[in-house]
């Protein structure tokens, strides 16, 4: 069996690859670390690694993402704590980014919005230190069944 220590990277395909390398360095706060000419692709970091993610460039006459097709649902990103998730909901609506969804998972509490080019985030803080203790204990079974967040 692998035993993988953990997620090193995520690759997307964009079709607005220069609305999103603003998107992802101007609100959500990556750096740019470089680009690739043939195919256009750029590489960003949060600081740590060589890059956390890469957005590659696909034709504008591409399929858009689509909620009933296999692929990924959504990349999740951490922040430390309410504090910054709170931060994080006014600097996405100073952005003019809708929000799909703010959610208490009961583990997490979630903000979920897309990128420029339909790629579905979730920006969250981890809610107490057991949380995967209280995940395995989880009741809800729907995503109907976790409240919704207020940031008002």
């Amino acid at each position: 069996m692998i035993r993988a220590t953990k997620v090193g990277h995520v690759v997307l395909k964009v079709d607005q690859l220069d609305a999103c390398v603003k998107f992802y360095t101007e609100v959500l706060g990556f750096e740019y670390v470089n680009r690739l000419d043939k195919p256009r692709a750029v590489f960003l970091t949060l600081g740590v690694q060589h890059h956390d993610i890469a957005l590659f460039e696909v034709p504008a006459t591409a399929d858009a993402p689509k909620a009933n097709q296999v692929g990924l649902h959504h990349l999740a990103l951490r922040v430390d704590d309410m504090a910054s998730l709170k931060e994080g909901f006014a600097t996405l609506q100073q952005h003019g980014v809708m929000v799909v969804r703010a959610v208490d998972h009961g583990t997490t509490h979630s903000v979920y919005f897309n990128d420029p080019s339909g790629n579905r985030l979730e920006l969250y803080c981890d809610i107490g230190g057991d949380g995967l203790e209280r995940a395995r204990k989880r009741t809800a079974r729907t995503l109907e069944g976790f409240p919704a967040l207020d940031f008002r």
